[in-house]
């Protein structure tokens, strides 16, 4: 385990979920998806980092979030790299998330709200896009927003 490894391991132990989740916060401590309303979830802890880990993220990473969501995953991201640009179509998610990233006071972190299928042209190209919606395959018009191309995709099911 190499050192950027063990530091988000022992970031990620003391990130408080709980933060996040507006509901159900007695669930927080748990390893399983947590509603969030509007039809979706905040991800197991374990998943979260197994993503994060995944996506071998270094402190002069730019990042491509699609799926704020909560802020959690978002959270983590920009603790670990540079700058974090994260999209979220829900705008009560959206602006959520966005409060409570302010709040704690993340300045690395840009918001758009808005179809994260087609990225952030405007900011590309990205180090790394992590995507943390479902869809049926990596929309092209994301892939090109790669700084090194389709290449270094990572797929986790």
């Amino acid at each position: 385990m190499h050192n950027q490894e063990k530091e988000i391991n022992r970031y990620f132990e003391q990130m408080a979920r709980s933060y996040f989740i507006d509901e159900n916060k007695e669930l927080a401590s748990l390893d399983s998806p947590v509603s969030i309303g509007y039809g979706q979830t905040i991800s197991q802890p374990t998943l979260v980092l197994k993503m994060t880990l995944e996506l071998d993220i270094s402190p002069e990473s730019r990042v491509l979030e699609i799926g704020t969501g909560s802020g959690f995953q978002t959270a983590l991201l920009a603790t670990f790299s540079d700058t974090v640009y994260t999209i979220e179509r829900i705008k009560a998610l959206h602006d959520r998330a966005k409060e409570k990233l302010q709040k704690a006071e993340f300045t690395n972190i840009h918001f758009k709200r808005g179809n994260g299928s087609r990225g952030w042209r405007e900011n590309a190209p990205f180090d790394r896009i992590m995507v943390t919606a479902a869809a049926p395959e990596v929309p092209e018009q994301l892939l090109e927003q790669l700084k090194n191309g389709p290449d270094s995709v990572t797929e986790i099911i």
